[in-house]
């Protein structure tokens, strides 16, 4: 792996890119990649699920708490009315899943579908008070943990980590190509495989 790195380095280096940051960036990505494979494992999700007893499956409190809304968790501010639409796309799933999702929530009690104030011809969907109750206990076993880990950070630990947290979630849109550098580069990593031929 060393000598791939190696390579890549000198790659980006005659691209122009600090090969310290280079460095940096690759022990960023493999925490990344640690992180992402407990992520998609749901680890925690799982463990409340079991450790609180709940009957619901991981797609059905991920839907509940899309309508439950938290409002700084989602690009389009986690605000105003929530339609089977909304839980598609904030989830990435068919409109066909997410509509599947929903109607299981509401047969079971745990949604429950309303009016648009705005358009009357288009329905909302709320929580019932058991949704509600339901969210509410697994958003304070996760706190649990988080807060307790967090609480053997220093302060000065907190105040650097969010700030340089939220800048860093939004690498992947890319940095600010003023003068076409990386827009060159990419070019060039597009011809390079553009005679590869890969069987269908």
């Amino acid at each position: 792996m060393a000598s791939r790195n190696e390579r890549l380095k000198q790659d980006l280096a005659a691209a122009g890119v600090d090969p310290e940051a280079v460095d940096y960036a690759f022990r960023v990505d493999a925490v990344l990649q640690r992180w992402r494979r407990r992520f998609q494992k749901r680890e925690l999700g799982q463990r409340a699920i079991a450790d609180m007893g709940l009957p619901i499956d991981l797609s059905q409190l991920d839907a509940l708490t899309v309508i439950w809304s938290p409002a700084n968790e989602y690009d389009d501010g986690g605000e105003g009315e929530i339609m089977v639409g909304t839980v598609a796309q904030r989830l990435a799933v068919d409109p066909s899943r997410a509509s599947r999702i929903v109607s299981e929530l509401i047969r079971r009690g745990l949604v429950t579908r309303g009016v648009s104030q705005h358009d009357a011809r288009r329905a909302i969907l709320q929580l019932t008070p058991l949704g509600e109750t339901l969210v509410e206990t697994v958003r304070e076993y996760k706190f649990l943990f988080m807060g307790a880990f967090l609480a053997g950070w220093t302060p000065e630990e907190r105040a650097d980590f969010l700030p340089l947290l939220d800048r860093f979630s939004s690498w992947s849109t890319g940095p600010d190509d003023a003068d076409g550098r990386i827009a060159a580069e990419i070019e060039k990593l597009r011809r390079s495989v553009s005679d590869l031929t890969i069987p269908d």
